[in-house]
């Protein structure tokens, strides 16, 4: 395995190409395929269970582990209870007017059919305005991409992401419009494509995405590119998330064999909001009982990014920009029911909370009456303030790993597992639309 120092070295090297490279002109993105494949932050084999196939008889069945005292998955009632997020939504506060912007690679077929059934399941969602991109009403550069239903394919997982980022952006937000932009394929320069097409068509007022590489794995033009595009999202006042990743301190080697330390590109970006992850705790109803860390939620600090001046107060290296900024659950075994191709699966990952707190800036968006735009400096604000407890569950137990071994620990206030913690909604919404805490 490749040694810590080399990693440094390597990536440092990265850091050098990626803030000399010249900055492209939006809507420049090569027509070709450039670059490393990016890896989802949900992986299948590791973050999926299947229990059902709700199409061989017509009926949506539920996992058992909705029913267990101590809840082993959660549904959208419990989540949003767990969280803060009912009380807001009680008060007539449900995305009205705000548009979500999930950003996915190849295509997902049936996604609507499985939006569909999610909704039935839980009798209380209302269908969204729901566009996708490529479609005959949302024309794109590129054609319809392709899908591969073989399980073993890489075009899978990205289509389970679509179901967890569309269902569940849905659940917490139910009025919001979602806009799917569904990349030609998971290669660098065809994601940053994407994105740049949602921000320079103003798809939307928040953005998602729950995929990422090592900072080192992505070419140097692609990652100055995808720069600009995150500064011009946050000029046109729109809020971007990322998922930190689900492989600890590590991220998949460049050429896919194993790990390397590494933090998760584009969740590093200082204009993203990086979103690790949890495992929750929640009783009957979606009580919150505790919370600790994931051990696989990506976190660590950047070779590309010096600390933003929000983070000064919380960590020390004024070198790195620490990753991630906020958290939710993540862990499988307190998981989230989702359906796709007409499966009923319980899922994992960061994946699942980078669309969620998409929701609840579309909540904040509304009840704001404007854009929220770039919400980092304001999160940590929040954070240094006597605020800080009531607006998060701030995670003081367990680490993330790597090669085996514990390397940042979940503390007080800010740490590399778990960023400044989970929301509790009701709270942190009016704090975020005033700016401080």
């Amino acid at each position: 395995m490749t040694s810590f120092a080399g990693v440094r070295t390597l990536c440092a090297r990265a850091a050098v190409l990626a803030l000399s490279a010249p900055l492209l002109i939006a809507g420049s993105v090569p027509a070709a395929t450039l670059g490393h494949a990016t890896v989802p932050a949900v992986e299948s084999e590791s973050q999926v269970d299947f229990f059902a196939d709700s199409e061989a008889d017509g009926v949506i069945r539920l996992p058992s582990c909705l029913k267990t005292v101590t809840l082993g998955c959660f549904q959208p009632s419990t989540i949003r209870a767990a969280y803060g997020i009912q009380p807001v939504l009680d008060q007539g506060i449900t995305g009205a007017g705000r548009t979500i912007v999930i950003i996915g690679a190849f295509q997902d077929p049936k996604i609507q059919l499985d939006l569909a059934t999610f909704d039935t399941a839980w009798s209380l969602l209302p269908p969204p305005s729901f566009t996708i991109c490529p479609s005959a009403s949302c024309v794109t550069p590129w054609d319809l991409p392709l899908f591969d239903p073989n399980p073993k394919g890489v075009q899978f997982p990205f289509s389970v992401e679509i179901s967890i980022d569309v269902e569940w952006a849905h659940a917490v937000a139910p009025d919001a419009s979602i806009v799917l932009v569904e990349a030609k394929s998971e290669k660098d320069a065809d994601l940053v494509a994407a994105t740049q097409f949602a921000v320079d068509n103003n798809l939307g007022d928040i953005i998602t995405q729950s995929f990422g590489e090592a900072e080192v794995c992505a070419p140097s033009a692609v990652l100055a590119q995808q720069r600009a595009v995150f500064q011009k999202a946050a000029e046109l006042g729109m809020t971007v998330f990322a998922s930190s990743g689900d492989k600890g301190a590590g991220r998949q080697a460049c050429d896919g064999n194993g790990l390397i330390l590494s933090v998760s590109t584009p969740a590093s970006d200082p204009d993203v909001t990086a979103v690790g992850g949890t495992h929750l705790v929640a009783g009957a109803g979606g009580t919150y009982q505790s919370e600790s860390a994931w051990s696989s939620s990506g976190g660590g600090f950047s070779t590309l990014f010096r600390r933003p001046g929000y983070q000064a107060p919380f960590q020390k290296d004024n070198k790195a920009r620490g990753v991630p900024d906020v958290a939710y659950n993540a862990d499988k075994t307190s998981g989230y029911v989702v359906w796709w191709m007409g499966m009923g699966a319980v899922v994992g990952g960061t994946s699942a909370g980078a669309p969620q707190w998409a929701g609840i800036i579309a909540l904040a968006d509304q009840a704001a009456g404007r854009r929220l735009g770039a919400i980092n400096k304001s999160l940590y604000h929040i954070a240094k303030s006597d605020a800080y407890s009531s607006a998060f569950n701030d995670i003081t137990s367990g680490a993330n790993t790597f090669a085996g071994a514990n390397v940042y620990e979940a503390k007080p206030g800010w740490d590399a597992v778990t960023g400044l913690g989970t929301p509790n909604v009701a709270n942190l919404i009016p704090l975020l639309i005033d700016g401080e805490g």
